[in-house]
Formats: C-alpha cells, structure tokens, sequence
C-alpha cells in the first residue's frame, strides 16, 4: 500500500468503484492488479450479482465473471486509462512524491496504479480507484481560494515543493486530464475547472480559450458554459463541469469514456484517430446518431476557423449509460499559435488527411450524412457567427488591442484555412 505522500513502491492491486446512474454514493465494482506491464481487471461478483450493474464499457469490459485483458495493444482497458491523471495531474503527484526534483522526474517514475491512488476522488466520469473493496474514502478537497490554488500551480511548474495545505489543495484536480496547468472548484451548486495560465505560454491562451468556447456556443454548439476571472492580476478560466448534477442530498456523476477508448487505442497510437471512424462510430452506437453527426462536423468545421489544432481524441467523449452512448458537450477548445499558415489537426480528417482547410471539411462531408449544400451552409454560418459576434465577445474578455490583433489575424480564420475552397464561403 502507498502512503498519503512521497511512497513510489508499486502497490499491488486498486478496487474500482462506481457511481450507478442516478446514485449520490459509490460502489465496488472490481479490482485491477498488474499482470506483468499489463493491468488486469476483474468484476467482484457482489456487483455482477446487483439489479442495477452496468457494464463499466461495453465492449471493452463485458459483465462476467473471470480477468478481463486489456485489448491488444492497451496496457490498462480505456475506459479505466479515462480515470486515471493525465500531464498535468502527473505532474503534480510527481511533486508531491519527489519535491523540487519533480519537475525533472518521467512520469515513467510511478507506476500507474499510484497514479490511480493518488489523484483526487472527484475525478472526471462515474468512477474511482481505493486501496479497500468494502470502505471507501474519498481523496477529498482542502478548501482553498482560486488565489491559493494559482499560486500552487505556479510552484508545481517550478519544481517547489508545496505545503501540505497547498498540496491537498491542488491534489484535488490531479485526475482532470490534459496538460494545462488547472483546479477544480465548486460555487454553490456548480462545479468547476479552473484553468490557469502557464510559464510557457506565449500568449494568453486563457483568454483565447474563453472567446473559442463563446464563439462555438453562440454559433449553436453544444459547449460547456464558460466565464473568465481575474485572481492576482491573472486570467483563469472557469469551466462547467457537465458529468456531475447536484440533487437535494450530494452529487450524481455521469459516466464518460474518450473517444480515444471509442477507437481501442492507447496515447502512443493516438495519431490514427480520425474523426471519418468516429463518424461510423456515432452511425451505429450513439443516440441519435443523424443530429450527433451534424453536432460533431460543426465542431471540426469550428476547430478549423478558430485554429484549434489540439483536437486530439481525449478532447472528444461521450457518456456511457451503460447502454447507449451520448455525446458529450464539447470542451478544451483552445486556439493554437502558429509560426506559419500551414496547420493540420490532431486527428485525421479523411483518409488519411488531416490538414486544416475548409476544402477538406467539405470532402469529409458525406461521412457526417450531409450534402455539400448542407455543410457549406454550416460553413457558412459559423464564420458569420465569428464576425459578427466578434467584438461582443472580445469585449466579454476585456481583449487588449494586442491580443485582438494577435488572435483576429493570426489565429481565428486564419487565411490558410482557405486555400483550395471556393470564394461563395467566405
């Protein structure tokens, strides 16, 4: 077993817990143990024998009794990996294990099942990872200003050590994913994200985040509610959290898996994701599969006018019923600089091309069931929706006239996105 704090012995197993649907308290669902550099999970047959079990994903982990594998070329199941922290959450157990030289340190150091272990119980999704398969404790949070929470991402990013409040704290949004600095906070009945600016930022990524995610919901997108702060003279962004409902006693959480489990592949096989799979997927899996598909191509079509490029598969996901797939509100879409025009996204878009033009939007089109009518007007409306909300929304983000020029010429409706389309879209 690990300790609270600076223990990096492997430990032997970690028991799954679940939130069912509707339910405000957790249950055991089964325990992972490793099996050489692969992780094992077995259902507890307490929860094969519930009413109201669910497969914690199907297909990848079935209700059976027995050891479930990972897929061929996974070392966990997916939708266990969804759980666990990804850079930035690392990087903060990371500091707290090893102090200063944290920053220094592979995330290779730990095993992942202290990552499981290790990272805040409020973690995105419906599930949970406990040393115990009958008592569960929650990794619970130190309350801590937004101010407080600031300072100790900035110490993480440095490689200082944090005091244990601060550590308890920021320990809270270890298992949120990404590589951004962040916390996770709660104001009355929402809880949030909070996302920080870091050291390495070249520009205000933060503000550029905030007008991406405005722009995507006035343009009709099914986006996470978003607002902006200013803490110690700096912005963070405030995101709603979509996989939690508050009832009259607690909080239910909504079950999520990535897109990257959709597609069976772990990070290292990320860059086959495309959205041209992810479109069959939707045909044959998910509610409403027609509108979802038009859902999906407004947001690669807004992608590529807002210039985010970072549209990797863990930045799409859908809930999980236990049945049915939903997808999910769109989150993380944050504008990327470039040196140059030429951009391409993170995942393909058809075939086995990914870059970012309109033109390769419209050849994908009849994978998302529209015609080229169809996705032209969806075009069409988005980057009228840009321009004409455009001063409201940076207005919304008090953008300096830097800032404006830097993301209205450089970034958002970049000319390279273009090339090779008819004039009639823009």
């Amino acid at each position: 077993m690990t300790s609270d704090r600076g223990d990096t012995k492997a430990p032997e197993e970690a028991y799954v817990w679940i939130w069912l649907p509707g339910e405000t308290a957790p249950v055991v669902a089964g325990r992972i143990a490793p099996d050489g550099k692969r992780l094992i999970f077995n259902y507890g047959q307490s929860y094969l024998n519930r009413n109201d079990r669910i497969p914690i994903y199907e297909p990848e982990l079935p209700l059976r009794s027995g050891a479930i594998a990972p897929e061929a070329g996974l070392s966990m199941a997916g939708c266990l990996r969804d759980a666990s922290p990804d850079a930035w959450g690392r990087r903060v157990i990371l500091n707290r294990t090893f102090g200063h030289k944290g920053k220094d340190v592979h995330t290779a150091a730990l095993d992942e099942l202290i990552y499981l272990l290790q990272s805040g119980s409020d973690r995105i999704g419906a599930l949970d990872f406990q040393h115990s398969p009958s008592e569960y404790v929650p990794r619970a949070v130190q309350a801590a200003t937004l101010e407080e929470l600031l300072s100790a991402a900035e110490k993480v990013e440095n490689g200082v050590l944090l005091t244990p409040d601060l550590d308890q704290a920021l320990y809270h949004g270890t298992s949120v994913g990404g590589a951004r600095p962040k916390a996770m906070i709660q104001d009355d009945d929402t809880k949030l994200i909070a996302k920080f600016s870091s050291s390495t930022d070249t520009y205000n990524v933060v503000k550029a985040e905030y007008v991406a995610m405005r722009l995507a919901a006035r343009a009709g997108l099914n986006v996470a509610p978003v607002r902006l702060a200013q803490v110690a003279g700096q912005d963070v962004l405030l995101v709603e959290r979509f996989d939690r409902a508050k009832t009259k006693d607690d909080w239910t959480r909504k079950a999520m898996v990535s897109a990257l489990t959709l597609f069976g592949l772990d990070e290292m096989m990320a860059r086959y994701a495309s959205y041209e799979v992810l479109a069959e997927i939707i045909r044959y899996r998910f509610t409403t599969p027609k509108a979802t598909l038009h859902e999906l191509y407004g947001r690669l079509v807004f992608n590529i006018l807002c210039g985010n490029t970072d549209d990797h598969a863990r930045n799409h996901a859908g809930f999980w019923d236990g049945e049915h797939l939903t997808l999910t509100p769109a989150y993380d879409i944050c504008p990327q600089s470039r040196s140059g025009n030429v951009a391409s996204q993170a995942m393909l878009i058809v075939g086995g091309n990914r870059t970012s033009t309109l033109a390769t939007c419209l050849e994908a089109a009849p994978n998302f069931q529209l015609d080229e009518k169809a996705a032209k007007d969806i075009i069409a409306r988005q980057i009228d929706t840009i321009r004409n909300a455009w001063d409201d929304i940076c207005e919304e983000a008090a953008l300096t006239e830097v800032e404006r020029n830097l993301f209205g010429q450089r970034i958002f409706l970049n000319d390279f996105i273009f090339e090779g389309t008819a004039e009639g879209l823009w």
